[in-house]
């Protein structure tokens, strides 16, 4: 059985439920994280709790719990659910308010739930063979650098690509390679890595600035540039990254064939130094 958190409870996810006057459900008043849990240990979790903190800023809502009550409750939901491996899924929106109004209400008291499922067991890097992406006009709004609940956007864009055939969705944005539907984007060209910066049009992502670390402190030349639509189809290796998706690389974009079909050699050291960063996690190392 599944244990969730909602408002200082900890209660079966099924039992959990919130208000329909929940300005969560009504607009999509609030923002989320998700954290990998590797043998029980939330992965980067000051990181996390730094980019909610940032998203919750960013649309004008109080944290309602400090780091270490974050840290404390999110630690008890991993206990109560027994899988090593789990990927913790966590949300705040503004709360219930007594009408509905577009307009922000008074002393609202924001509503926190978090809950948990089982990670997949790890894929044998040897045998992964690439993923299928293809590509989409960005129809999303203009802060994106916000993780906002408000995903429809992300989710016709993902179910078009699963439509098509392929994995994710990656988004053009004024001739710009900008981010996948639900993952950040790297491409390889001539043994450089390069990531488009931090902005607006894109989510900050935990996982890509470990990449970033991980390149850094290996010596894997790394940059921070936009990356044009041209320079996308014409990359030696395409890569996405996130919490859950870890690093995947793209062998086939729309139906152009990347790195001859296979993953790339600079993402087979890559996957290789995150997978000993994990295990330094699990070993109690590092977090």
């Amino acid at each position: 059985m599944s244990i969730a958190f909602l408002n200082g409870a900890f209660l079966p996810l099924q039992d959990a439920s919130v208000p329909v006057m929940d300005r969560g459900f009504l607009f999509g008043d609030g923002v989320y994280e998700v954290i990998p849990v590797y043998a029980g240990k939330l992965f980067r979790l000051d990181q996390h709790l730094k980019r909610l903190g940032n998203s919750l800023a960013a649309i004008r809502i109080e944290n309602p719990l400090s780091s270490a009550d974050w840290q404390s409750m999110l630690n008890e939901l991993v206990s109560r659910n027994a899988e090593p491996d789990q990927a913790v899924y966590l949300q705040v929106t503004r709360g219930v308010a007594a009408k509905r109004d577009h307009a922000f209400p008074p002393d609202c008291k924001p509503t926190v739930f978090a809950m948990s499922a089982a990670m997949p067991p790890p894929a044998d890097i040897d045998k992964i063979s690439g993923a299928t992406a293809v590509t989409f006009p960005d129809i999303r709004w203009k802060l994106c650098n916000i993780k906002a609940i408000t995903l429809l956007p992300n989710v016709m864009l993902r179910q078009q690509a699963i439509d098509a055939g392929a994995a994710e969705a990656i988004l053009i944005r004024e001739g710009y390679a900008v981010e996948g539907a639900a993952s950040n984007l790297f491409i390889v060209k001539d043994g450089m890595l390069i990531t488009p910066p931090n902005s607006p049009t894109l989510l900050p992502g935990v996982t890509r600035d470990l990449i970033i670390e991980l390149a850094a402190n290996h010596a894997v030349a790394f940059r921070e540039a936009d990356i044009s639509e041209a320079e996308l189809f014409s990359a030696d290796e395409i890569w996405l990254s996130s919490s859950t998706r870890e690093i995947s690389p793209v062998t086939l974009l729309d139906e152009t064939v990347i790195s001859h079909g296979k993953p790339g050699p600079v993402w087979k050291h890559m996957i290789s130094l995150y997978q000993d960063c994990k295990s330094a996690i699990r070993r109690g190392e590092a977090d």
